[in-house]
This record gives structure tokens, sequence and C-alpha cells, in this order.
């Protein structure tokens, strides 16, 4: 096969990809600096739903990118850049495992043009963009590589279920989910098949009725931040995203061995998920509950203790709860969002539609499992505290936000740390969750 990153290909490529429309995207960019700019660093987020291939430079630049087929292949054409190490490095970053790509190629296309050559292990819908310095971050361009046809969360459970007799229940779940897209869909992508039963009859769903005590309890857990936003990271180096990943996996398989309940995970590795489209995932699996989990951190080191927040349409009942709101929400812009294609459906999935009976059952599972964590931890406030958390916008779910300790104490940073405290912390809730659905709620979903 011929090399794609040659410069003799450049014109049969362009006209390959008019002659087969492939897609061709020019991103808004300052004008070509005189002097080449340097990459910094390359950073690689394999996933099963998708991949994402970060470069990080000294100043923002323009790119180009195109697909090719037979075989399939991303071609991206970077100005402005010359070769060197760390863009070299990107060869060995691609991990054999990774779910999109097979392999990557990079040669000097131009003088001052570095191209990409991604050869892909199945057809994509290539989302490319460039973000601003933020944070620690410097610019940055992004390449996010989507399957072309989106994956379904709730299809997910489900496989993972056919010897299970929730199989039956998520089916129905399917039949009755108020989200018709399982994800905000990126340019090019398609929505997967609907899932169909025909011994099952369609309602309306409902958000203001009991529960169907006939079915299983399904219980949303988010792991904040994950892949770009490494969250808090406390003195010793540790990051808030690797710590709530843990404790939800645990509280995951805790809630999974409680007879007629199970839970869903948000974010099942180490990787980037919208705020918008952690809410959407758990309307599309119908979730009872929602409970986002993260680890604090303050400008002083001497803050501490767990704290336990649900939404607020009306201010935040702290000055200190509308800083975490705040740097909660700023999620979407350390971790990385393409605007261009994501914010119609974002803004869709975060309008404040929540009523008066989320909010107040939210309250109530917040109010159990604080008390429980108290139990085992030092509780930053006695009572649950309210704020504007994009995150905990579920019009139609209970929904709160657990903050496990301060990872910016050190004493707590090293409770974080350890294993047996991240159990302890995962049983807590899990006590809490099973008081909060002992008392028979007010609002849940009824399939």
């Amino acid at each position: 096969m011929a090399d794609d990153t040659c410069p003799s290909r450049l014109g049969i490529s362009r006209r390959r990809l008019i002659a087969t429309a492939s897609t061709l995207f020019l991103l808004p960019v300052v004008p070509r600096l005189a002097m080449a700019g340097t990459i910094l660093a390359v950073r690689t987020w394999p996933a099963d739903e998708y991949t994402r291939v970060t470069l990080e430079m000294d100043s923002e630049l323009k790119a180009e990118h195109f697909t090719l087929e037979g075989p399939d292949r991303l071609v991206v054409d970077i100005q402005g850049l010359t070769i060197n190490r760390a863009i070299n490095d990107l060869v060995s970053k691609i991990k054999p495992n990774d779910p999109y790509i097979a392999s990557v190629r990079v040669a000097q296309n131009r003088p001052d043009v570095i191209r990409l050559v991604m050869d892909l292990k199945q057809p994509i819908a290539p989302q490319v963009f460039t973000l601003k310095p933020i944070g620690e971050y410097k610019y940055r361009l992004v390449l996010d590589l989507y399957p072309r046809v989106a994956q379904d969360p709730l299809l997910a459970i489900m496989n993972n279920q056919d010897s299970d007799p929730l199989a039956q229940v998520l089916e129905e779940l399917a039949q009755n989910s108020p989200s018709p897209a399982p994800i905000p869909s990126v340019e090019g992508q398609k929505l997967p098949p609907v899932v169909k039963s025909p011994n099952i009859p369609v309602r309306p769903p409902s958000v203001s009725q009991p529960r169907d005590e006939s079915r299983a309890i399904l219980v949303a857990l988010d792991p904040g931040h994950g892949g770009e936003d490494p969250g808090a990271i406390g003195r010793s180096g540790t990051r808030e995203k690797d710590i709530v990943l843990s404790i939800a996996r645990r509280l995951k398989k805790l809630i999974d061995g409680q007879p007629n309940m199970r839970a869903y995970l948000t974010r099942d590795n180490d990787y980037f998920v919208p705020l918008g489209v952690r809410v959407q995932k758990a309307r599309r699996v119908k979730a009872d509950l929602f409970i986002s989990i993260h680890a604090d951190a303050w400008i002083k080191p001497s803050a501490r203790g767990s704290s336990v927040f649900a939404l607020s349409q009306n201010g935040a009942t702290s000055s200190a709860a509308r800083w975490m709101a705040q740097r909660e929400n700023d999620a979407d812009l350390i971790g990385g969002i393409n605007l261009g294609s994501h914010n119609k459906q974002v803004a869709q999935v975060l309008l404040d539609l929540s009523t008066a009976a989320q909010i107040n059952d939210s309250m109530r599972v917040g109010d159990r499992i604080l008390s429980e964590i108290g139990k085992i931890s030092k509780l930053h406030k006695d009572r649950v505290e309210r704020a504007g958390f994009a995150v905990l916008k579920a019009p139609d779910i209970p929904s709160i936000l657990v903050e496990t300790a301060f990872i910016s104490n050190p004493q707590e940073e090293l409770l974080l740390r350890s294993p047996a405290h991240q159990d302890r912390i995962a049983r807590a809730m899990l006590s809490g969750i099973n008081h909060y659905f002992a008392t028979g709620p007010a609002l849940a979903r009824k399939a």
C-alpha cells in the first residue's frame, strides 16, 4: 500500500476525497505564525466509547482532516509544525488494545506541515478541534475518534446481563426510555438501532409516580472527571479522577451483590465524559438514582471532611457550595468539549427542568448517605448543601454529588489512597442507598 504521508500522495488523496465525498473540515484558528510551533506533549485516551488523542502545543495552529476508505484511515495535516521527538512519541503511545486506532504514521508532508495518518480498526466519525489554554494546559489540538454508530448505554448493560433475570427488565426499560438518543451524537455519527420486543407494551415515561416495586432498582454511579481532566490533585500527586473511579467500582460491586439492585457506571475507565452526556446516560438507562462521586479541594490544606450536595434552582446555600459547583461545572472546559458538535445537545440536556419532587428526593437520599458517611469520616457540613451543579440536572432522577473528602488535605489524601478506607466509603454509601429505597421514595421511574 502506498504511503499516505508522502507528499506525492496529496493530490491523489484530495481527488479521492472529492470523488468519494469524504469529509473535510477546516478549523477556525489564528493565522499561521512565522516561526514553527512546538509540540509540548502527546496524550492518548483509548476507551470503548471513543478514543481521544491530544497534542498540546505552545501556539494555536491550523489543522485539516479527512477520512479515507479501503482501508479506513484518518488523515490530519497540521500547519506550522516540524517533526520533533514529542510528535514521534505518538507512534509508540498507540496500544494494541485501542478499539479504534491500529497504528499511526507521521511524516513531514511539506516544510511546515506535519501529516498524521491513523490506520483504523473500524469506520469512525472523527471530531477535530482546538482548545484555548486553561489551567495547566497550553493550546490543545484534540482528535476524537467516535464509532460511526453510537454506542447505547442500555444495550451495553443488556449485553452483560444475558443470563440475568434483569435482562427482560432492561429490555422493557429500552422501550420506555425518555431519551431516544443514547448520548449526544456527534456530526457524522449514526444512532444505534432501537431495541424492540413484540411482547412488551410501550408506555409513556412517568416522572412523578412511585416506582414499580416489581422491577430492579438501577443506580447510576458517576465517577467525576477523567481523561484530560484529572480533577483535584493532592500534595502527593493523588488524582481525584483515579480515586473516585476506584470508589465507584467498589460501590458498583456492592450494589450488584444486592438482591434486585444493579449499578451502572457513566465512566468505567480513564476517559473524559462531558457533563451533559453523564446526565443523558443516566436517563437513557432509566436510573432510579444518580450519584456523582468526587473528592474536594480547597485553597487551604486545613479544610477537611465529607460533603453531600443536591441541586439548587435558586442559588447556593453557601459561598463554598457556589464555588464548588463552579469548579465542578468547569470540568467540560478542562476536559475539552467540542462545542461545535455538542453544544446544542448539551444545552438541551442541561435545561433546568428539575422538579421540586426530584430535589426533595435528592435531599432525602443525601441526608441518608451523609448520615452513614458521618459514622466513618468527619463531615465538612452536617447537612446536605445545595448549588447549581450541572451534573445534577436530570429532571426525573433523584441526584446527589458526594465529595468523599478533601484530597487537598494531606491526612485525608492519605485516607483516600487507602483501599480499606475506599471500601468503608462505598459501604457507607450503600447503607444510605438501602435506607433510602426502604422508605419508599416518592419519585422514581415507573417501568
